[in-house]
């Protein structure tokens, strides 16, 4: 039976990958019609890779200062900027000698350029990240932090924020939704609340998209045999 191949990239705890090992592993008919070939993390002691490795998958730790594209402490900007371009080709290379049909990022926190992004899409592999925001609201890190923000200022419209999945391109946090849902605050609720309430519907989210994805690959797949 024709299935997705998946690389999921993680930089830390890595629930919403379990949440993907767990539904890839699952004979419900809702479950993600995929095999997990690769999780890469990017941070030494992210616990994602002992969730892949108890799954039996293979892992890769890959890194900008342990694999030697800047050294540690490096502040030149240019430099660091030079290491990340380097970085994101390699990390692409990498990625591409698993044959993926969808990257996953789940967790990772890197943003990528697109030394990555060109030869993934040249590839014609699509690129899927979970972002706890509505589409065109609180791009990049610190989204939940600035909802609530507003929120408490009496700025944020309906008291309602959001998560969604999207495809990844180069203008962070703009790629095409594929999949949104609305969450409201409530009066009274706290950052650590609202925290807690987006993360439960995360993983449920991030496993419907794949899903979706995963079941349109292996339909193309199938009607190539």
């Amino acid at each position: 039976m024709a299935e997705a191949r998946i690389s999921v990239l993680c930089s830390g705890n890595g629930t919403n990958l379990q949440a993907l090992i767990d539904s890839c592993a699952s004979d419900a008919t809702d479950s993600v019609r995929g095999k997990i070939v690769r999780v890469t993390v990017n941070r030494k002691n992210a616990y994602a890779t002992t969730r892949a490795e108890k799954a039996g998958i293979p892992t890769d730790y890959f890194n900008l200062v342990k694999d030697g594209y800047h050294a540690l402490g490096e502040k030149d900007p240019a430099k660091l900027k030079e290491a990340r371009l380097r970085y994101d080709a390699a990390l692409a290379e990498r990625i591409l000698k698993d044959k993926p049909d969808l990257i996953v990022l789940a967790g990772w926190m890197h943003v990528l350029t697109t030394n990555f992004l060109h030869p993934i899409s040249e590839a014609g592999v699509p690129i899927i990240n979970l972002h706890p925001a509505l589409p065109g609201c609180y791009d990049g890190a610190g989204a939940i932090d600035r909802a609530y923000e507003d929120f408490k200022a009496g700025k944020l419209q309906d008291n309602t924020t959001g998560i969604m999945i999207h495809y990844v391109i180069a203008e962070v946090d703009r790629g095409e939704p594929i999949l949104v849902k609305k969450i409201k605050i409530e009066e009274g609720e706290s950052l650590e609340d609202l925290e807690q309430k987006i993360h439960s519907y995360e993983h449920e989210l991030i496993v419907k998209a794949t899903a979706l994805l995963a079941e349109k690959i292996a339909a193309a797949k199938a009607s190539e045999t």
